[in-house]
């Protein structure tokens, strides 16, 4: 509030001031302006951070729009960093965490499988970046991602099999495959034939919404329950 300094300036804004805490403390304030912004940090890799396009246009990005839109009270913090493994997630977890993010969507492994990395080691570090989130009592959603098929059969079972693993054992919903509908369509993707396009992240920003909405209000169906 910019107050002016000038006395006789300066008593009319510090009533209404008053008048405006006295209202609250009596129970006038609204539950809609009285509720803060329920904040999801996208904790994930160069799909998250929009890698080849404007920041603008990264689905976090479109989808806090798309939510918005809706009507919801909700920032999307965008924490993708571009190569990103699932060890550098788990390395940044408390860099993060300083955001006190009330939800944190888990999108990262695509590049640990472009490296070839043991899907066991993937497997523990997504493992610890949920222990770590449920023990800050942060809801932890979980997107998934699936395997090059050119490294093989085994690599690919193992791989595409650990996020749900991880989903069962921790309680936490799955979103099968965060490129559903984008991956390996020319008409989606850049050149590199691995990152969205506008068009292919508008896709996942969309196809991604109805499991953010239906978590959203599970989450917050819970939080009410437990704080009446």
């Amino acid at each position: 509030m910019n107050l002016a300094f000038a006395y006789g300036r300066f008593a009319a804004p510090v009533n209404s001031l008053l008048l405006v805490l006295l209202f609250a403390l009596l129970g006038g304030w609204g539950p809609a302006n009285a509720q803060s912004p329920v904040k999801i940090a996208v904790l994930g890799d160069s799909l998250a951070a929009g890698y080849g396009i404007r920041p603008e246009q990264a689905f976090p990005v479109r989808l806090e729009a798309a939510l918005k839109a809706q009507g919801r009270n909700v920032t999307v913090l965008n924490q993708g960093v571009s190569g990103d493994t699932t060890a550098g997630g788990l390395d940044r977890l408390d860099w993060m965490l300083a955001d006190r993010p009330d939800i944190v969507l888990v999108e990262l492994g695509g590049n640990d499988a472009l490296r070839g990395i043991d899907p066991a080691a993937t497997e523990k570090n997504l493992a610890a970046i949920v222990e770590k989130l449920q023990a800050a009592h942060v809801t932890v959603w979980l997107a998934g991602m699936m395997a090059p098929r050119n490294l093989g059969s085994d690599y690919v079972t193992a791989f595409d099999g650990l996020y749900k693993r991880i989903a069962d054992k921790y309680k936490v919903p799955l979103y099968p495959f965060i490129l559903d509908g984008v991956a390996q369509d020319p008409a989606l993707n850049q050149a590199d034939g691995l990152h969205p396009n506008p068009r292919g992240a508008q896709i996942v920003a969309d196809k991604l919404l109805p499991f953010v909405t239906k978590n959203l209000d599970d989450a917050q169906a819970v939080h009410r329950s437990s704080h009446p």
